[in-house]
């Protein structure tokens, strides 16, 4: 698969330049000016081409959920948002806690063929927080594991699991939520069970990584676990960039007041944030009336992030892409995230001159459910390219909105 992209502003957590890229049997091979190839030719001129956004945190709810979200409407919405490498959280049904639910869905992933996908194994078997004997007929195909959706309460428990990823050089993503507090208050729920896991992850070497980091004192503590040199990173989402609590729209953990937002967004200028990440969670119009939390994310990730970090000069768009590109690749172990020679070809060409008003009802995804719907924002994704094959296209004036397969 050959692939030449032309005259574009070449943009990622290094680099601000116009180049031509060249991409041949999936991988970055060439970078000049006046590239000359017998191959397929992307123009870009007037546009940013940026690695390719990976997602380290997402629910595509298969198997068992899937008149809320499938593998196949998952990945359609990926790529539509500029995603090429999504992470799945275990909360399925069943839930992702053996190897045969696992293989299921990589090789569902596989024959869909539009983003990589990596599918996390549950901390606990069957997400019931008292055993971890599950874990030790996981595969290397296993790289995460994860009881998103809920804490680990069981001190011992996580203790014994950070052991085992250790031994086994697994990441664990904690949803830090104290769940004998939190119908008391949801920041002290949060703020008590990050503080625990950051000291379990310092007693055990284990590497930990915080998801959806909500909270200032949240995120103090993992600046004190960084700075004491605990093996933590953590990610913080769109919504809790971009919304506070007035928004009123129920996620878990919630939109936190405006001076929680003003400290994370100055830990992501002291390189303390290492990853923008989704936490897509899809429902049906149903589930929102009966009160599940979660926004629909990927296909507003990128003009959401850009609009409130980028155009209101919080950030340049090169720590943005360190933040959604470079950073999540790296964590995964992926040879993508930057635009250099020997990576691979996962490219997303970008218009941030486009000014225009979210439409959630047109959404690829199953689930329509997002707080964003009707907000003015600036940057659009044109065109996905994963592995040199061009697998999405944006509506223009001279072509109609197109997706591989």
């Amino acid at each position: 698969m050959e692939l030449l992209i032309k005259n574009a502003r070449v943009v990622d957590s290094s680099q601000d330049s116009i180049f031509d890229v060249y991409i041949n049997k999936g991988i970055i091979y060439e970078i000049g000016k006046d590239l000359q190839k017998g191959c397929e030719v992307l123009d870009g001129e007037g546009y940013v081409l940026s690695p390719s956004f990976i997602d380290l945190h997402s629910h595509f709810r298969e198997p068992g959920y899937t008149y809320k979200e499938d593998l196949l409407s998952g990945s359609r919405a990926a790529v539509r948002g500029g995603y090429t490498a999504i992470n799945l959280m275990a909360n399925t049904k069943p839930v992702c806690s053996s190897m045969d639910v696992i293989d299921k869905v990589l090789e569902k992933a596989r024959e869909i063929d539009l983003v990589d996908i990596h599918q996390c194994a549950s901390i606990t078997e069957d997400l019931l927080g008292k055993s971890i004997d599950h874990l030790y007929q996981l595969t290397p195909k296993v790289r995460f594991i994860s009881d998103d959706g809920k804490g680990v309460s069981n001190s011992r428990i996580m203790l014994e699991a950070m052991v085992f990823a250790k031994e086994k050089d697994l990441t664990i993503i904690s949803h830090a939520e104290n769940e004998e507090l939190v119908d008391i208050d949801t920041r002290l729920a949060e703020n008590m069970m990050t503080w625990r896991d950051i000291a379990l992850s310092k007693f055990t070497g284990c590497k930990l990584h915080l998801a959806h980091v909500s909270t200032k004192e949240a995120m103090k503590d993992v600046i004190d676990g960084k700075k004491q040199g605990a093996r933590v990173t953590c990610e913080v989402t769109p919504h809790h960039i971009a919304l506070i609590e007035e928004t009123n729209y129920r996620v878990n953990p919630p939109m936190r007041k405006m001076e929680d937002v003003n400290f994370i967004i100055k830990a992501m200028q002291d390189n303390f944030v290492d990853v923008i990440a989704t936490d897509h969670a899809p429902h049906s119009v149903q589930d929102k009336i009966n009160g599940a939390p979660g926004i629909s994310g990927l296909e507003t990730s990128f003009p959401v992030c850009y609009t409130k970090l980028v155009e209101e000069g919080h950030i340049t768009i090169n720590k943005l892409s360190e933040l959604m590109s470079k950073n999540p690749a790296k964590i995964m172990k992926l040879n993508k995230g930057e635009i250099k020679i020997g990576f691979d070809g996962d490219l997303v060409l970008l218009d941030i001159k486009s000014k225009y008003n979210l439409d959630c009802s047109q959404f690829l995804s199953k689930g329509h459910n997002s707080p964003f719907d009707g907000k003015s924002v600036v940057g659009k994704v044109m065109c996905t390219i994963k592995a040199g094959r061009i697998i999405y296209k944006a509506k223009t004036d001279k072509n109609e909105e197109w997706i591989s397969k």
